[in-house]
């Protein structure tokens, strides 16, 4: 029996992702979630003297979306009904990993493109894999980001890294689910980050 069938809100929580999206709801409003920048780094982490820009993740279009994805089998996404993300995931994610650098305390300047800020470094990600996946008859949080880190204003990729966590979900509600993202996330921003700052080296243009 799977955690799904003996799960009795997620019986009546799921909602398959058809061409014409969800199916208007006349229920409760849904429930908005948020997730937390990172804010605990290595010690050892470099202090720098340059400028970063975090572009907004590219996303397949099922993963850009404020709704929450699940995914029961390889070729199928669904998603949580009455739960939804605080903002579109890219937006949501470019937020907090702006966030979790400004939290390092180890960088000059961090904003996002819309800002103007003359960057000496872009960071180009791409967010191939943010939601919840059934394994053994258990869900899992799936995080999978991919990072470019590129020097301005040759344009010029330096270097790239993918961090990817998966974290079982301890429960059957949405908060288990949520807290599971989080954590889940968490730790592939905190490896990106850490990546980031110590891939170019802490003076500007000393590559390792």
């Amino acid at each position: 029996m799977t955690w799904f069938r003996h799960g009795a809100f997620l019986g009546a929580a799921l909602t398959l992702a058809g061409c014409g999206g969800l199916s208007p709801d006349l229920g409760d409003p849904p429930k908005l979630f948020v997730l937390s920048p990172k804010s605990t780094y290595d010690e050892t982490l470099p202090q720098v003297d340059w400028q970063l820009v975090v572009e907004t993740p590219v996303a397949a279009s099922g993963l850009n979306t404020t709704r929450i994805a699940v995914s029961r089998a390889p070729l199928t996404m669904e998603y949580f009904a009455r739960a939804n993300w605080t903002d579109r995931a890219p937006y949501m994610v470019q937020t907090l990993l702006i966030e979790s650098f400004e939290n390092t305390g180890k960088i000059v300047s961090v904003g996002r493109e819309s800002v103007g800020l003359r960057s000496d470094y872009v960071l180009k990600t791409e967010l191939r894999e943010f939601e919840a996946v059934e394994e053994s008859g258990r869900l899992h949080a799936h995080v999978r980001i991919n990072a470019k880190l590129i020097k301005m204003p040759e344009r010029s990729i330096i270097a790239t890294h993918t961090a990817d966590r998966k974290i079982p979900v301890d429960g059957r509600g949405m908060d288990s689910v949520v807290a599971a993202f989080d954590d889940a996330l968490g730790k592939v921003m905190r490896r990106i980050v850490e990546w980031a700052l110590s891939t170019p080296g802490p003076k500007l243009g000393r590559a390792p």
